[in-house]
């Protein structure tokens, strides 16, 4: 298992590439609605401050590796629905 410090590293920087390519469809795309893009830029920023409050706040009764695995996969459920929805973008 990863300790928190890195953990909290790897989600920052991966939901800071998905607002970077959410900005960049926005940029390139000429049919983007700007309520669609404002809504997914909150998604994204609610998801990171999400996952990195629960790394902070184990759930207790939950073992520690358990809780992890367990935050990790929702966590790269999440990321793939975003990634879709930027897919769905264009």
């Amino acid at each position: 298992m990863a300790n928190r410090k890195t953990l909290k590293h790897n989600i920052e920087l991966i939901c800071s590439e998905l607002l970077a390519e959410c900005i960049a469809v926005s940029l390139y795309e000429t049919n983007v609605k700007a309520d669609n893009l404002e809504a997914l830029l909150h998604s994204i920023i609610k998801l990171e401050a999400h996952y990195i409050s629960r790394i902070s706040h184990q759930e207790p009764g939950m073992k520690p590796k358990l809780y992890f695995k367990d935050l990790r996969d929702n966590f790269s459920n999440d990321v793939n629905a975003i990634v879709d929805q930027i897919n769905n973008m264009h």
